[in-house]
């Protein structure tokens, strides 16, 4: 019979995952005006509209439906402020290259976002996700050199790595790598996976990095 009196240790990545199940959604904003004070830290999501940036956030909280996911990319039109606890935050961002909207509401999305991006002090890390099948294209490019203005760290997801084979999923994985380390030596990358939770502990890691835990 075991001793009651006893303590079983929690393994470490289930005291990560735990953190991060009380993540709960603050706030949307528009406009810089309506950001939450600039202290603290936050991690900030971006992305292709059809990357699968939403599934990522989901499993990366262990929730199912913190996120929404659509069958309509583009659908996350607003930053969205997720609150893990006081003075630690992740921050869905717009997604790009999908969403059939006005040219005047694509501006403003695109000067809100080049904005947060280089001002916001409490941002300490930008998770940026590509689909492993078309990584770095023009639009993930351009959202790197908007971010070369500071040194703000940056770690790729190569997300839906199950859609390519074991062998396919490194192959690509250590291309992203040359490519990275030629133009933007300052990004890291792995594969991800939300559906098999692939990359999930590796990820929630540099959560933790960025977040101060």
């Amino acid at each position: 019979m075991k001793n009651p009196d006893k303590l079983t240790p929690i393994p470490a990545a289930r005291i990560t995952a735990s953190r991060y199940r009380a993540a709960h959604f603050l706030n949307s904003v528009n406009s810089l005006e309506q950001l939450p004070p600039d202290t603290g830290q936050e991690v900030a999501f971006a992305g292709r509209s059809n990357a699968g940036k939403s599934s990522a956030l989901n499993v990366l909280t262990g929730q199912r439906q913190l996120a929404r996911v659509s069958k309509t990319p583009g659908r996350t039109q607003l930053l969205n402020f997720f609150q893990v606890e006081p003075e630690r935050y992740l921050v869905d961002l717009p997604g790009y290259g999908y969403a059939q909207v006005p040219d005047a509401i694509r501006r403003h999305w695109r000067l809100l976002l080049e904005r947060y991006l280089r001002e916001r002090l409490a941002l300490r890390g930008l998770m940026l996700l590509m689909d492993i099948r078309h990584p770095l294209t023009p639009l993930d490019r351009q959202l790197l050199d908007g971010c070369a203005h500071r040194p703000l760290p940056i770690h790729v997801l190569l997300t839906k790595a199950d859609k390519l084979s074991r062998g396919a999923a490194q192959t690509a994985l250590q291309q992203v790598q040359r490519m990275l380390k030629t133009d933007y030596p300052g990004a890291s990358v792995q594969l991800f996976s939300a559906p098999t939770g692939l990359g999930i502990d590796e990820a929630q890691a540099r959560l933790d990095e960025w977040l101060g835990y």
